[in-house]
């Protein structure tokens, strides 16, 4: 953890909701006129898009599975020296995964490529990153012991199953049965790479649907946020202004004395109120630093 050159960190499957974090801390970064390193999870993939097809073949041909949930198909050791690096020194080494065509139209390349390995700017607030791997520990590393927040966000399984299944049908071509199975490998590095990072975690946001999701394969709609909840959990409640969220969003209300529910159309905002004081008390302790 560092003063000088704190990291913030977002943990969470594909399709969890990551990316409405990055928009509410985006808005917070505009408002406290904070400059940060944004670096994304897939970018540490060991593999380029050809050659994990290829590493996955040859997995299962042995009779195993080879996922982007377990630490074989992910550089972590780069990713915890970038992590290191970072909070001592506000340096370090990052690069970006070609998504689809429209970002390699933006970056000259080719889609499901890295772009070259750059340094970073050092004249930045903070480090953000946002991926699958921000508070993970194996026998090798240990992410979160550089990370000053860590924040988790996760579905109830059934709701990310529903969303994969979903995501992958519509947008990638599969069907289900092939959405079904790749889900089935994954499982074990589920287990023992993703879940453990949410007892990690400072503050965790996990979306529960209020509708029936008993059979998630037979789901033909994503639950709406309309039709869902969220439950946010602090590590320590010592830090949390719970009288104030409470006023500010309408319809919450406290569960357990750490946990707190809001409805789900009010997540980023909730995330904004939440997080604004954690990242403006950072930004004190980085200019008395100085």
């Amino acid at each position: 953890m560092s003063v000088s050159h704190p990291i913030i960190a977002v943990t969470g499957s594909s399709g969890a909701g990551t990316s409405t974090v990055k928009h509410a801390f985006e808005d917070i970064f505009r408002r406290g006129g904070i400059k940060p390193v944004v670096v994304e999870g897939d970018s540490f993939h060991r593999y380029d898009r050809m050659a994990m097809r290829a590493a996955v073949d040859a997995a299962q041909a042995k009779g195993s599975a080879l996922t982007h949930f377990g630490p074989e198909a992910n550089c972590l050791d780069k990713l915890e020296n970038l992590f290191q690096t970072y909070s001592e020194t506000g340096k370090g080494e990052k690069r970006y995964y070609v998504h689809d065509d429209a970002e390699s139209v933006k970056y000259s390349q080719a889609s499901g490529t890295f772009t070259p390995w750059e340094e970073i700017d050092g004249d930045t607030d903070l480090l953000f990153y946002e991926g699958l791997h921000g508070a993970i520990v194996t026998d090798e590393v240990n992410i979160p012991k550089f990370v000053d927040l860590l924040i988790g966000v996760v579905p109830v399984i059934n709701l990310e199953w529903i969303q994969k299944v979903r995501r992958d049908c519509t947008n990638r071509g599969y069907s289900q049965e092939a959405v079904v199975d790749i889900i089935l490998k994954r499982m074990p590095d589920y287990i023992h790479h993703i879940t453990p990072q949410f007892s990690r975690t400072h503050i965790n946001f996990q979306r529960v649907p209020l509708i029936d999701t008993s059979n998630p394969f037979m789901m033909r709609e994503i639950p709406t946020p309309d039709e869902s909840l969220v439950v946010i959990r602090f590590k320590n409640p010592k830090q949390a202004d719970f009288p104030y969220y409470l006023s500010m969003l309408k319809d919450s209300f406290m569960s357990r004395p750490n946990n707190m529910v809001v409805p789900a159309v009010k997540m980023g905002l909730a995330m904004e109120i939440i997080m604004t004081p954690f990242i403006e008390e950072m930004m004190i302790r980085k200019r008395q630093r100085g």
